[in-house]
C-alpha cells in the first residue's frame, strides 16, 4: 500500500501546480521539456519582433519622421524605458488576478495589435511625412499631429502588451519544472540556457537580416516580417496549452509586502522576543499543502520582524507570519543592488541611439555592400554569446579551483566585473569619438556634416565590449533577482531585472536632455547637436564614464552589506525531513490509539 501511495505521489507535482481547470498537474501529462519547447520557440520570434523595431528606430525617426538627434534619441529611450517598466504591472496582474497564462494570452493580443498598427503606420503614405533629401532635417516637413499619434500610439500599445508577456513567459517556462523533484530542478537550469540561446538567435536575426531589409528594401517589409513571426509564435504558444502546468494565484506581492510594513509600523513600540519561535508562524503542513516554502526568521532588517510579534490581534494588517515577513525582507534587501544597475542600463541605452547615430556619419561600405549602422548591434549579441560560452567552459572551472564555489564566483562578483567593463566601454567610446571628430575637422566636414572618411569598424570595440559586459552583468542580474526572490514572488523578482532597463533608459533621456540644454546655454554650441561633426559626444561619453565609475564605487559599498538568502535546495531537504518526522509522529500516535482500543 505504501508503494502504491508513493507512486501516486510521484505521478503528481509537489509544487502545487495545476491544469487550467484547477486540477493537480500530472507529471507524465504536463510540464517538462514538452511544454517548454513551445515557450522557447515563442521567445525567438518575440525577440525578433522587439529588436527588429528598437535596433533601428532612431534611424526611422530621423530619416522618415525628420526628428533631431536629441529628440529622436529621447523618444527611443522613453519608449524602451516604458517597455521595460510595464512588466511591474504585468507581474502584479498575473500574481494577483489573472494568473501568468491568461495575463500572457491577453497581453499577446495587445502586443500583436500594436505591431500590426505600427506596420500600417510605416507603410501608408498618409501616415508619414513626405520624403526629404535635405542634409539639414530642420528644412524638412515635420510629421503631423495625426501621423505622430498613430505612430506613437502603435509603439505604446505594443509596450503595454510586452508588459504582460515579458515577466510571465520566462516564469511560465520555469514553472514547468518541479523544484521538489531533483531531476526536474536540474532540468530547470538547462531550460534557462536554452532560453538565453533563443534570445540570442532572435536578436541576432533582427540586428542583421531585419535591419538590412529596413534600410535597403523598405520599412513595410522590415516591420511586416516580425509582425507575422510574432503572430505565428503566439499560435505556437497556444498550441502548447494542453501541456502547461500553472501556479495557483498567490495574491499580489505588493499587498503582502505592504501588510508587513504597515504591521511593523503600527507595532513600532512592541519589543521583539529573543526566541524567534515566539513569533507568529503557520504550521508546516499549511505550506506543504500549497507546495510552498516556510522561511525561518533572520536578524536582518529586524524592525520588520515586529509584524510577526503576537499582540492578540489577528488582522492581517496587524499580524503577519514569519515567512511573509522574510519574503518582504528578501525583496527589500535587493533594492540597493537594483539601484546600482540603473547606470549601466543607461550606458547600454547608447547602443540603439547615439552609437547608431555615430555609425551613420562613417564609411559603411565593404565593396558595394553598405552595412546598416544598427546591424552593429549584432556584434553585441555575438560577443555576449561567445563570452557566455567561454565563461561557462573555462572561467568558471578556473575560478572553482581558487574559490571552491560551484559557480566559480558569486553572482554579485560577476555583476561587479560587468560594471567595471562598462567604465572601460565609455572611456573607449569617448576616445573613439574624439578621433572621429579630429578626422572630420581635418577634412573640413565640421560645418556641412558630411560623411567622415573613416570606416564604421572603429566603433567595433565599444560594441564588442558591451556584449562582454552583458555576459557578466545581465546574465548574473537576471539569475540573481530570480534566485534571490521568494518562491511566491518570482514574477516580481524577474520584473526587478527588467525594470532596471526601464529606469536606465529614462535616466538616459533625462541626462541627454539636461546635458544638451546646459551646454547650449550662454551662446555655446552644445555637446549634442543634429550635426554630430559639430557636436562633442566625446565629452558626453566621458561624463558617462565618470558616472559609471561613481556607480561602481556605490555597488562595492552596498554588496558588503548584502546577505544571500538560503539555498532553496536546503529548504526542500529541511521541509522533507520535518514532514517525514511529523508523519512518523502522527502514525505512532494512531498506532498507540489502535492498540489501546
Amino acid at each position: 500500500m505504501a508503494v502504491e501511495d508513493q507512486e501516486a505521489l510521484d505521478e503528481y507535482t509537489q509544487d502545487g501546480t495545476v491544469d487550467l481547470k484547477g486540477n493537480p498537474a500530472r507529471r507524465s501529462k504536463r510540464g517538462g521539456w514538452t511544454a517548454c519547447s513551445f515557450i522557447v520557440v515563442y521567445e525567438i520570434f518575440e525577440r525578433m519582433a522587439y529588436y527588429g523595431i528598437s535596433s533601428n528606430l532612431i534611424v526611422y525617426l530621423t530619416k522618415k519622421l525628420h526628428q533631431g538627434t536629441v529628440t529622436s534619441a529621447n523618444n527611443v529611450t522613453n519608449w524602451v524605458g516604458t517597455i521595460w517598466l510595464t512588466p511591474i504591472l504585468g507581474a502584479y496582474v498575473a500574481d494577483a488576478h489573472l494568473g501568468r497564462y491568461w495575463t500572457f494570452v491577453i497581453a499577446s493580443i495587445i502586443y500583436i495589435s500594436g505591431m500590426s498598427l505600427l506596420t500600417l503606420a510605416v507603410s501608408l503614405p498618409t501616415l508619414k511625412p513626405p520624403s526629404c533629401l535635405e542634409t539639414d532635417i530642420e528644412n524638412c516637413k515635420k510629421a503631423s499631429t495625426l501621423q505622430l499619434a498613430v505612430f506613437y500610439g502603435a509603439l505604446y500599445t505594443l509596450a503595454v502588451g510586452t508588459g504582460g508577456t515579458k515577466p510571465n513567459i520566462s516564469t511560465i517556462g520555469a514553472d514547468q519544472f518541479d523544484d521538489f523533484n531533483p531531476k526536474e530542478k536540474a532540468h530547470k537550469l538547462s531550460f534557462f540556457n536554452w532560453w538565453f540561446f533563443s534570445i540570442f538567435f532572435g536578436t541576432l536575426f533582427a540586428n542583421t537580416v531585419l535591419v538590412w531589409i529596413q534600410d535597403n528594401v523598405g520599412w513595410t517589409l522590415g516591420y511586416a516580417l516580425p509582425t507575422l513571426g510574432l503572430a505565428i509564435s503566439i499560435s505556437i504558444f497556444l498550441a502548447g496549452t494542453p501541456f502547461y502546468r500553472h501556479k495557483v494565484l498567490a495574491g499580489s506581492p505588493f499587498t503582502r509586502m505592504a501588510k508587513v510594513i504597515v504591521a511593523a509600523i503600527r507595532k513600532w513600540m512592541v519589543r521583539i522576543p529573543n526566541d524567534p519561535k515566539e513569533l507568529y508562524e503557520l504550521d508546516l503542513e499549511e505550506y506543504a499543502k500549497k507546495g510552498k516554502f516556510r522561511i525561518d526568521s533572520t536578524p536582518t532588517l529586524r524592525f520588520l520582524s515586529k509584524a510577526a510579534v503576537k499582540t492578540g490581534a489577528t488582522n492581517p494588517w496587524m499580524l503577519c507570519s514569519v515567512t511573509q515577513v522574510e519574503e518582504t525582507k528578501q525583496m527589500l534587501r535587493m533594492i540597493p543592488i537594483w539601484v546600482a544597475t540603473f547606470v549601466p542600463s543607461t550606458t547600454a541605452a547608447q547602443i540603439n541611439t547615439l552609437f547608431v547615430k555615430q555609425g551613420t556619419t562613417l564609411d559603411r561600405g565593404i565593396g558595394s555592400f553598405k552595412i546598416p549602422p544598427a546591424s552593429f548591434g549584432a556584434f553585441v549579441t555575438i560577443s555576449m554569446l561567445v563570452s557566455v560560452v567561454l565563461y561557462d567552459r573555462f572561467f568558471v572551472k578556473i575560478m572553482q579551483r581558487w574559490t571552491k564555489n560551484p559557480r566559480g564566483i558569486t553572482l554579485l562578483q560577476r555583476m561587479g566585473i560587468g560594471l567595471f567593463i562598462h567604465i572601460i566601454i565609455m572611456i573607449i567610446a569617448s576616445l573613439t569619438e574624439s578621433y572621429r571628430l579630429s578626422v572630420a575637422k581635418k577634412h573640413g566636414l565640421v560645418e556641412n556634416g558630411g560623411q567622415v572618411p573613416l570606416t564604421i569598424f572603429v566603433l567595433l570595440p565599444q560594441f564588442v565590449l558591451m556584449g562582454t559586459s552583458e555576459a557578466f552583468l545581465e546574465v548574473a542580474k537576471i539569475e540573481f533577482f530570480y534566485d534571490q526572490a521568494p518562491e511566491n514572488m518570482k514574477s516580481l523578482g524577474t520584473s526587478y531585472s527588467m525594470t532596471t532597463f526601464g529606469v536606465g533608459n529614462f535616466l538616459s533621456s533625462f541626462l541627454l536632455s539636461t546635458v544638451s540644454h546646459i551646454t547650449k546655454e550662454h551662446a555655446h554650441r552644445g555637446w549634442i547637436l543634429n550635426n554630430l561633426n559639430a557636436s562633442h559626444l566625446d565629452y558626453y561619453y566621458a561624463f558617462l564614464a565618470i558616472l559609471t565609475f561613481l556607480n561602481f564605487i556605490f555597488f562595492l559599498v552596498v554588496i558588503k552589506f548584502y546577505v544571500y538568502k538560503a539555498e532553496i535546495s536546503d529548504s526542500i531537504e529541511v521541509l522533507t525531513e520535518e514532514l517525514n518526522g511529523m508523519r512518523i509522529k502522527v502514525s505512532d500516535q494512531e498506532e498507540s490509539r489502535r492498540l489501546a482500543d
